[in-house]
């Protein structure tokens, strides 16, 4: 078990962001890349998309979950296979709404996440 996370930050959204993210279900190289696939996934898929399942599997949440503890963005455990053991959603779940409000950019209407 890798413990991660001994650091926590007050992550910057575009920190955040920039996050390098493992191998991964979207095939992105960030976190960022990661949520505008996943929007693309949303959109491209309309009314028939799985939410629970976007990329075939319900394990997105963790994979955004784990590069952020190896970030040392949040506390927690990751596996030697990159899966997450224990980790602090709660924290991972307000970076990921920060960042995700960030990508609209600096003036928004944006309806609040």
């Amino acid at each position: 078990m890798e413990k991660c996370g001994d650091m926590m930050s007050q992550s910057d959204p575009r920190i955040v962001l920039d996050t390098p993210i493992g191998d991964n279900d979207a095939n992105a190289d960030t976190i960022r890349g990661y949520l505008i696939t996943l929007l693309a996934a949303l959109w491209d898929e309309g009314e028939q998309s799985n939410a629970k399942r976007p990329f075939g599997n319900s394990g997105w949440h963790g994979e955004l979950y784990a590069a952020l503890a190896q970030a040392g963005h949040i506390h927690g455990t990751v596996d030697k296979h990159g899966y997450i053991d224990n980790v602090d959603t709660h924290t991972g779940n307000l970076l990921i709404k920060d960042a995700i409000r960030t990508l609209a950019g600096p003036a928004t209407d944006a309806a609040p996440i």
